[in-house]
């Protein structure tokens, strides 16, 4: 399998495969580690039996972690940029190449304008069909810049499965490996790459009908447009759907806020 290995400034690697919401949450983990871990001390108490007849609450010793969710994900993410712009921030496994937390930011600013031109706005859905990689941290963030809703599924879904997603999420793009496009041929009848359907692949060569992943990297000058967007806390950052153990899959609507508290528990708990 396919990993990414995302080094933090304290030298926390995450080895992480293919789990939808489990794979966001530690990427971003990994991202805003950029500050001195706390030493860990994961007993609890519980409160007394002699105390007034209330629930019982178990307690970790630890303080209250402090959880900004007043901001979005991009910005809990880089909060401390300036000290730790030099640093490793992404390490792909299989090629060894490095991003700094400095080269990942802008990187991640130039998809965001590049998708902006593209016509995604704030609200809007993407799709990123794509296994563990560079790529897949950096569409992500990128769309969070803007306001985007990033809908992730599994790039070994069958045609029908994603296209079912596709339908149901509303997503008006999708990026992926050059791999996947055959399945994305076969959706309908009536979709077509390039006329009904926009896909931007990660590698080269480009396949027909689609864009190549520079046309967003290459963005040399972000747009003030696209870094103007309000993004709070409370709007969507992304739209991962169950697994239809008990039904058909559904959307999942995770906000800013949300993911911010699951990466607070993995970062500060």
């Amino acid at each position: 399998k396919k990993h990414i290995i995302l080094k933090t400034r304290n030298c926390l690697n995450f080895f992480v495969e293919q789990d939808t919401l489990h794979y966001i949450i530690m990427i971003t983990a990994a991202l805003h580690e950029a500050q001195i871990h706390k030493p860990a001390d994961t007993s609890s108490t519980v409160v007394s039996d002699n105390a007034p007849p209330t629930p019982r609450i178990f307690r970790s010793k630890l303080p209250d972690i402090d959880i900004p969710n007043h901001l979005p994900l991009h910005t809990y993410c880089f909060d401390k940029l300036s000290s730790v712009s030099d640093k490793p921030c992404l390490i792909v496994g299989s090629t060894g190449k490095s991003y700094t937390y400095g080269e990942t930011h802008l990187i991640c600013r130039r998809v965001a304008s590049g998708l902006y031109k593209m016509g995604i706005r704030k609200g809007d859905v993407i799709m990123i069909l794509l296994q563990n990689s560079a790529e897949f941290v950096i569409s992500f963030m990128g769309a969070s810049m803007i306001g985007a809703v990033s809908t992730t599924a599994n790039p070994f879904y069958t045609s029908q499965e994603i296209y079912k997603q596709l339908k149901s999420s509303g997503a008006k793009l999708i990026i992926t490996h050059s791999h996947y496009v055959d399945k994305l041929r076969n959706l309908d009848d009536k979709t077509k790459i390039g006329e009904d359907l926009t896909v931007i692949t990660t590698d080269e060569p480009t396949p027909v009908n689609c864009l190549p992943f520079s046309i967003l990297i290459n963005e040399t000058n972000p747009q003030e447009e696209s870094e103007s967007v309000d993004v709070g806390g409370d709007d969507a950052a992304a739209l991962p759907f169950s697994s239809g153990t008990t039904g058909l899959p559904k959307g999942v609507v995770l906000t800013h806020k949300s993911l911010i508290t699951s990466v607070a528990q993995q970062v500060d708990g």
